[in-house]
């Protein structure tokens, strides 16, 4: 990624027609071309014998990880385990939201085995209520009705989310920007509230009575066997303070690699949203991250996040192989590109919460 070049973009999104004000008969066509390029260089054919390794690798943390906790036993020392306990969960997460765009397989039934095992067995969150939470995601990014991961809860991402906000809530959105690094270390603990009242209460009309049998039996062997291992092998203040550093450092990974990637980013009108065709829909609501290897591992190939939004169902490891062509396709076309560095992409996410929260701030 180092030869990327990066495109200047706005900090503060603007909600404008007028990406839709130049929209072409030829909108639709803009993508086949960029398309047929990724399909003739095989970028689109899975890589499943990578993600075996990369599952195998995973897994063999996991088992050194109980291992060690099993050898230690009741001691403090036991707690140093608990960071890279976090690290390799989150690996299990990045695995469960590949395999729900079919990127490991193209057998349906296999890929949502291995996310069923990935997410509701190891993480603890359903997988029916990602999958239908994230679709919706990619099907409309940074539409302000549409998108659930911009709907208004207790980070809001639009001024007009933000009016009216009083009393708790507005403190909350006023001071959203330096809370929201503290609040994602909750993201961990936040899946899987979801993903039980979405299994249990049966709020998710998706599912068929078998697969909500399936889910709710993971879920709970999950939570069974997380609670049995912490408290057999330590003590219960030992157990509890490693489940506090184990779900924060979680959801605070979770945070930082699924934060950069949207918010920020342009936030078109909702009235004109649907003319902006496939490829700017994706292109001007994402932002890329620079960096190498070690970058590609930690956010877990979501710093790619134009190619993923693109082509959902690419396997990981080409992402890095499309964005030469997806940058010079967008080049060609005069579409901004944007990527930056890991520290302005957070800038830029935090910069654009301040400034959804600066009327309320005027205001008190």
């Amino acid at each position: 990624m180092s030869q990327a070049v990066a495109l200047s973009v706005e900090t503060e999104p603007q909600r404008s027609s007028a990406p839709a004000a130049s929209a072409r008969t030829t909108t639709g066509s803009e993508f086949a071309p960029l398309l047929r390029q990724v399909k003739e260089q095989g970028l689109l054919e899975r890589r499943t014998g990578w993600y075996a390794r990369t599952i195998t690798v995973n897994l063999s943390v996991l088992g050194a990880i109980v291992f060690g906790l099993v050898a230690l036993g009741p001691s403090w020392w036991a707690l140093l385990l608990a960071p890279p306990f976090a690290v390799v969960t989150a690996r299990m997460a990045f695995i469960g939201h590949d395999a729900g765009h079919a990127q490991i397989t193209a057998d349906r039934a296999r890929g949502r085995l291995v996310q069923l095992v990935h997410a509701n067995l190891l993480l603890g969150m359903s997988q029916e209520w990602w999958n239908d939470k994230h679709n919706k995601h990619h099907a409309n990014p940074n539409h302000l009705d549409k998108d659930p991961d911009v709907s208004p809860d207790i980070i809001v991402f639009s001024k007009d989310h933000a009016a009216g906000r009083s009393g708790f809530a507005g403190w909350l959105t006023r001071h959203q920007a330096w809370l929201f690094f503290p609040l994602t270390t909750l993201e961990g603990i936040a899946l899987k509230i979801h993903g039980f009242r979405a299994v249990f209460s049966r709020e998710d009309n998706h599912m068929t009575p078998a697969h909500r049998a399936r889910e709710a039996a993971l879920l709970t062997v999950h939570v069974g066997a997380y609670v049995a291992l912490l408290v057999t092998t330590l003590s219960l203040p030992q157990a509890l303070v490693f489940l506090l550093i184990h779900q924060m450092l979680l959801g605070l990974h979770l945070g930082m690699s699924f934060a950069p990637n949207h918010k920020g980013m342009e936030m078109p009108d909702p009235d004109t949203y649907d003319t902006l065709g496939h490829l700017r829909k994706q292109v001007l609501t994402s932002r890329n991250i620079r960096g190498g290897a070690l970058t590609d591992w930690f956010l877990g190939g979501l710093n790619y996040q134009i190619e993923h939004h693109l082509f959902p169902s690419m396997p990981r490891p080409h992402l890095r192989l499309a964005q030469p062509l997806v940058r010079a396709h967008c080049r060609s076309l005069g579409i901004p590109y944007a990527q930056t560095g890991v520290i302005d992409s957070y800038r830029q996410a935090l910069g654009h919460l301040h400034e959804v929260g600066e009327p309320l701030r005027a205001d008190a």
